[in-house]
């Protein structure tokens, strides 16, 4: 399993395609991205680690479209949170945002072990 730190710089090459409070699209449009996506196995453990974050409702992965679409509870993900994390910036949301997913991602890791 990659580290986190490995998963969560590639959220730089994500972008929102769209964004509403409790439901978001995103999208790689990145071709080198494109070019490395990870084998089925490696999407699978990614998409666990967002299905178990809490807070996220429902997770759709369409493949084809390289988008993703996931249904959340805004009152446990804030909505600047996507734009904070995946922009990079340095925000009480953002990092609320990274320590739910980091502790899902260190849960399913332990798993693994």
């Amino acid at each position: 399993m990659p580290a986190f730190e490995t998963l969560r710089d590639g959220l730089g090459r994500v972008r929102i395609a769209h964004h509403i409070q409790g439901r978001i699209r995103l999208r790689v449009d990145d071709p080198e991205l494109v070019a490395h996506v990870p084998g089925r196995a490696q999407l699978a453990r990614v998409q666990a680690v967002l299905e178990r974050t809490p807070g996220v409702r429902s997770l759709r992965v369409n493949l084809m479209a390289r988008s993703c679409t996931l249904e959340y509870d805004h009152e446990v993900i804030p909505f600047a949170a996507w734009g904070d994390l995946i922009g990079g910036r340095d925000t009480a949301a953002a990092a609320r945002f990274e320590t739910l997913l980091r502790a899902v991602y260190d849960e399913i890791a332990g798993f693994r072990a």
